[in-house]
């Protein structure tokens, strides 16, 4: 470190030490408690007995800056000493069982991670084990230093994030860099969206320029008003185009998806709306201007007649364009305030909802108001009413019918819909759902979770986000809302039954070599594309108990975690309404070499369905030998799918959240239990962000223990898969890094989750020149 950064360094560390620390010019446990922000005391207080060298029960300027000199600027050995001492409660010069317990524990909680004292026993004894060479029942520095040793990764940046406030900003951060929308990589991989709005853009001047020439003779304001106006002919119409979702869907599956920027509808949507907006405020502007103008020179009409009465006889439809024109204007400022995302995202979708259908006012009123608007509007408008038309009668067509309902962590609503026979869609479509019994009017999207092979059943996953949605849920939670016939619960037993004994079937076909034992194992675990049942970290993947029960495999403890189940499982019949499938980014997954999917949170659903949709392709194309339990895939490129490559990436803030799709990914995880000769063609990558990072000291025990326990057991202790869970957020840079590396064939992105995660890795995708999709709708 250069002298210049350690005076800004120290400088920084005093600031900080006197916006915490009281009149006395010290920090007591309370307020070290407070910077830190840890979630667990004990770290806490044993960062604070170190740090307090002379035992005073405070913490001075200097001891301070003593102890973070260490920490950030030391070398590996003083930080692994410091953290030693951590470790070593009782400060004997050795760790014992029971206080590495202690301190895993407290790492749990600091994680956020919730384990059964079983399993918190099975990692201090993993890393206990592998820590104590000697066999002595103790683990020394040396000893703990050799561990840490075999974690390279661990030592790159070991330091205490939660101190992190007493480190100064980044110089290079403060430099100016060249904003994004000006690099080389942003034009080039968005080159159809640019040209296209450029194109807009120019069409937009065009027609104001024509309209403010043939209007020369009223006078600058009139020329400004009626050049608005023509634009406002145009935007008006095109907005409603951007939403035609059949044509649009349509159209993906020709080759004007690879010159047009359909996938950015919802986007050009928006921007076309502001463009509204503008051009009605400076339309209107002008026109009062004017107004106000001739009521001074002429005399005849007050400012108010000419805005609020038809009395000057302004308009084609009896004089009305002023009156006209003032509810517009009032309209379109609702609609975009409305539609605005602290609006949407703030659980207030139906007030977005329900200002948004004012637009069939808007369309009637322009009609009144703009003599030539309807030569515009005529076109599309007819090929929007029978759109909507299309959508009433296949929403109508047949009855609909909820049959299964899972009650998920965080909220979450699983619906199984029975699929009707005509419905068809592809991977990571969506659905507007009508469900009467929550709101009669309202119609909401989701995207269908479940493979198009799933002939059967239709699957959404709705996280309870706004009104409708938690109404949802706590109408599906109560146990008295169910109206549930004995027939209908009997025919859905039937049902099961048979889809158990359907896909037993299949599987006995698919299968060379297996016993009859074995194949009623994996035909139970085939279930699981199904039923989406939870499970804790320390219990097997709870299959179908009904599909358990036809196989003679329902054992007590199974029936015992079923009856756990019931009150959040549950069978029923109710009336629903499906317009859709609608497409989206995603359906460009299967024309990819490598396919990179990244979900947040519940945005893993539209990837819920693809993945199952890409297994399914795989396992058809999987031979075995007739000889030999070996198995292999075809590396086969046809029109149906050109995948080489497939990395899955789920991001989650807490541990509960990965049962929502536990029992798929462990099915998945199963299919790929034979290596490849290419490597595995599907790879899962789970990450925790409420868990700190590796390098972090107040985790840097328990990702250990993790690790080791992970490869002695053969899965994750957090969510159970094969797949390690790992703490933080991904660092984007080395993942993408990596995943160019591979070079199977170009790198598409898929990602679905928060708009602003979205920024940063759309960011990332253009620096390294790999293709982002961002499901939108």
């Amino acid at each position: 470190m250069s002298l210049e950064e350690d005076t800004r360094w120290l400088e920084w560390v005093t600031k900080q030490f006197e916006s915490i620390a009281g009149d006395d010019k010290e920090i007591d446990l309370d307020e070290f408690k407070t910077a830190l922000k840890v979630k667990e005391s004990f770290f806490a207080e044993r960062f604070f007995a170190l740090f307090d060298s002379d035992g005073s029960s405070s913490i001075s300027l200097d001891e301070l800056l003593e102890a973070l000199d260490l920490l950030i600027h030391g070398n590996e050995t003083d930080k692994l000493r410091f953290l030693f001492q951590v470790y070593d409660v009782d400060g004997s010069g050795s760790i014992d069982p029971d206080e590495l317990r202690t301190v895993l524990k407290s790492c749990l909680r600091e994680s956020a991670i919730s384990l059964p004292e079983e399993k918190l026993d099975d990692l201090t004894l993993a890393l206990f084990e592998s820590a104590d060479k000697d066999n002595s029942g103790s683990i020394t520095f040396e000893e703990l230093k050799a561990e840490l040793e075999n974690f390279p990764e661990v030592m790159e940046n070991l330091t205490i994030s939660a101190a992190n406030w007493l480190k100064p900003p980044d110089l290079e951060q403060k430099k100016r860099k060249t904003p994004r929308y000006l690099t080389r990589a942003y034009w080039h991989n968005n080159s159809r969206k640019l040209l296209f709005l450029c194109l807009y853009a120019l069409l937009n001047m065009l027609l104001f320029i024509i309209a403010m020439l043939k209007n020369a003779h009223g006078g600058s304001l009139f020329m400004l008003a009626k050049g608005c106006g023509q634009c406002l002919n145009l935007n008006c119409t095109f907005i409603m185009v951007l939403m035609l979702r059949r044509c649009l869907t349509w159209l993906r599956a020709t080759w004007v998806v690879r010159v047009l920027p359909l996938d950015q509808n919802i986007l050009l949507h928006q921007i076309v709306g502001y463009a509204i907006l503008i051009f009605t405020i400076v339309h209107t502007g002008a026109h009062v201007m004017n107004f106000a103008r001739m009521s001074q020179n002429d005399g005849m009409y007050q400012l108010w007649e000419y805005l609020f009465t038809i009395r000057p006889g302004i308009g084609w439809v009896n004089g009305t364009a002023s009156i006209t024109g003032v509810v517009l204007q009032v309209l379109i400022c609702l609609m975009v305030v409305c539609s605005s995302t602290f609006v949407r995202r703030s659980g207030h979708f139906e007030v977005f909802y329900w200002s948004h259908l004012s637009y069939i006012w808007v369309w009637a009123l322009l009609i009144v108001h703009c003599a030539n608007f309807w030569k515009w509007f005529v076109v599309p408008g007819v090929v929007f009413i029978i759109e909507k038309l299309v959508g009433v009668a296949v929403s109508r067509m047949g009855g609909l019918y909820i049959v299964e309902v899972n009650l998920l962590p965080s909220k979450v609503t699983h619906l199984v819909i029975k699929r009707p026979p005509f419905f068809h869609f592809k991977p990571g479509d969506y659905v507007y759902i009508n469900i009467p019994v929550i709101a009669k009017y309202e119609w909401h999207p989701f995207t269908i979770s479940s493979a198009p092979e799933q002939q059967d059943m239709l699957w959404l996953h709705v996280r309870s986000m706004g009104q409708w949605t938690n109404r949802l849920y706590e109408y599906f939670r109560q146990p008295d809302s169910q109206t549930i016939s004995n027939k209908r619960l009997t025919a859905s037993l039937r049902n099961r039954r048979h889809e158990s004994r359907t896909q037993l079937e299949i599987f006995k076909s698919a299968s060379c070599n297996e016993s009859v034992a074995s194949n009623k194992d994996d035909a139970v675990e085939l279930t699981m594309y199904r039923t989406s049942g939870t499970r804790t970290n320390s219990q097997k993947p709870i299959s179908d108990p009904v599909a358990q029960a036809e196989l003679g495999d329902a054992s007590p403890v199974t029936r015992e975690l079923t009856a756990k189940l019931s009150e959040n499982h549950r069978y029923c019949n109710i009336k629903c309404y499906v317009d859709g499938p609608f497409g989206t980014p995603t359906r460009q997954i299967f024309a990819s070499e490598h396919a990179v999917l990244i979900g947040a949170g519940i945005g893993i659903t539209p990837f819920a369905s693809i993945l199952q949709s890409i297994m399914f392709r795989y396992r058809m194309r999987k031979q075995n030998c007739p000889n030999c339990n070996y198995s292999w895939c075809e590396t086969i490129k046809d029109n149906e799918m050109k995948l080489r490559k497939v990395d899955f990436i789920w991001i989650n803030r807490d541990q509960k959240s990965f049962e929502w799709f536990v029992s798929l990914l462990t099915k998945l995880e199963m299919d790929q239990a034979d290596e490849e000769p290419e490597g595995r063609f599907l790879e899962m990558h789970m990450y925790m962000t409420s868990a700190l990072s590796k390098n972090d000291m107040k985790a840097i025990g328990l990702q250990m223990a993790l690790d080791l326990l992970a490869k002695k057991e053969k899965r994750d202790s957090i969510t159970g898969l094969r797949t390690r869970t790992q703490p933080g957020r991904p660092d984007w840079a080395k993942v993408f890094q990596k995943v160019s590396e591979e070079k199977k064939g170009k790198v598409h992105v898929f990602y679905c989750g928060s708009p602003a995660l979205a920024k940063v890795i759309k960011a990332q995708c253009e620096h390294i020149g790999f293709n982002f999709y961002k499901e939108n709708f």
